[in-house]
């Protein structure tokens, strides 16, 4: 049986469908097959052409539920869902459909305390830092600020993904036949740390090592400034 992974919150603006396209590519860099399968009907689907996983148009109730039925049957399979922002009401039947749901956020007050409030409402999702900044100064204040928010929920923030310029190329209808060494870089990162909490080990790592299984600990994942 496959696993799915939604990525909502209340939050317009933090970066949900690219990180979505990111965890995707990731999973494909690490030999995982997987599916990003759209909700949000302000965005038009994607060419799966040249990609390293597979899309899926699920912009409506009857397409969403054919959709998730058909990746619970595939065996080995992850299902990324896009929740898009500001669907309170879509992010509870996501909640209710997903094995793991994360929330992204970015380091603006607002973020913080709309995460803080989906945090309170969905109790098994991970708070995702999204769109971190990478200069050193601004990095550490927001780093101050989600300790200051966020510190009852430490174990269950995740490492930051960086501001990235290139993960746009994603979300092209058409992306490049070959993209930036440090988007691949991210979007490896992020899979490897979402296989780690949903307790999978990419083909390459089994193959290494059969049986074995990472052990990543959410309270590990984000230490106060340190980052991956």
């Amino acid at each position: 049986m496959s696993q799915i992974i939604c990525i909502i919150g209340n939050k317009g603006g933090t970066g949900k469908t690219t990180l979505s396209h990111m965890l995707c590519q990731g999973f494909g860099l690490l030999g995982q097959r997987s599916a990003c399968v759209l909700t949000d009907t302000f965005r038009e689907p994607l060419s799966p052409d040249g990609r390293r996983y597979v899309t899926a148009d699920a912009r409506t109730p009857e397409a969403l539920h054919k959709v998730a039925g058909k990746l619970r049957s595939m065996q080995g399979w992850i299902g990324v869902i896009d929740g898009g922002g500001n669907r309170a009401e879509v992010d509870r039947q996501l909640d209710g459909l997903c094995d793991l749901v994360l929330l992204p956020f970015r380091d603006s007050h607002e973020d913080l305390r709309t995460v803080l409030r989906d945090l309170e409402t969905f109790p098994h999702a991970y708070a995702l830092p999204s769109q971190w900044p990478t200069n050193a100064w601004q990095r550490d204040a927001a780093d101050r600020n989600v300790a200051q928010l966020l510190g009852n929920y430490r174990d269950r923030l995740l490492h930051p993904v960086p501001s990235l310029s290139a993960s746009k190329l994603l979300l092209q209808k058409h992306i490049p036949d070959s993209l930036p060494s440090n988007l691949g870089n991210a979007c490896r990162a992020l899979a490897r740390q979402v296989m780690a909490i949903m307790e999978v080990a990419s083909p390459a790592a089994e193959a290494k090592a059969p049986g074995a299984r990472p052990g990543l600990q959410a309270a590990d994942a984000y230490a106060g400034s340190a980052h991956p």
